[in-house]
């Protein structure tokens, strides 16, 4: 499965579903056209931008069933019980939310500083369902949770690599982990570098080499 049919498959069913930073439009084609939702939001902060999207779904856009808004995050979008934001960095889902609101349920693909979002989420009283690392030519994480009443908890490893990497780890994560220690063993090999950073490299190595070896066996 590739990235957008890996995000569409962890889509839930909505009332009014909203795809911020939309793209192309096709994980709102997707839910339009399997009736997951009653009425869509496609929005993009450039109009030019918003313009693909339109153009993949101007039938859904002319029945008033999808409604294209140029804005910022959700700012420009009064509800919706399902929010999807994905290939935006952590930090800038963080600001879309922390800006405007929170909705029921979401789905949040960051393609980097996933630990900044989980730790934003679990601190509104959220509760995260799915998360996880998959793979389609590089490495993405995927969250999907809701606001829940009971709220939930991480651990510290938890925050860092995802619940799911790490009670159930999949190929794809393992090679990410594996990546990501060769990447460390590179840059742990320039002679000139401070004695903080250094350690701090060889912590992350360290937290790394600890996953291999309780997964061993399983690539």
């Amino acid at each position: 499965m590739g990235r957008i049919d890996i995000i569409c498959s962890h889509l839930p069913k909505a009332d009014v579903f909203a795809d911020v930073g939309c793209d192309h439009g096709y994980c709102t084609q997707y839910m339009l056209q399997n009736d997951l939702c009653r009425t869509a939001y496609i929005s993009d902060i450039s109009a030019e931008s918003l313009k693909k999207a339109e153009r993949l779904l101007f039938k859904e856009v002319a029945e008033g069933r999808c409604i294209p808004v140029v804005c910022d995050g959700l700012k420009g979008i009064k509800s919706c019980d399902v929010v999807l934001i994905a290939g935006m960095g952590g930090e800038e889902i963080v600001h879309i939310l922390s800006e405007s609101y929170l909705p029921k349920k979401f789905v949040l693909q960051p393609m980097k500083n996933t630990e900044k979002v989980r730790r934003f989420l679990l601190e509104r009283g959220a509760r995260i369902i799915k998360d996880f690392t998959f793979e389609d030519g590089k490495f993405y994480d995927l969250i999907a949770g809701e606001v829940s009443e009971e709220g939930d908890s991480y651990t510290d490893w938890e925050y860092k690599f995802g619940r799911d990497n790490l009670r159930s780890p999949s190929p794809a994560f393992l090679r990410w982990v594996k990546a990501e220690k060769a990447k460390l063993d590179m840059r742990l090999l320039a002679p000139a570098m401070k004695r903080e950073s250094r350690e701090e490299l060889r912590q992350k190595r360290y937290e790394l080499e600890v996953i291999l070896d309780a997964t061993e066996g399983d690539v």
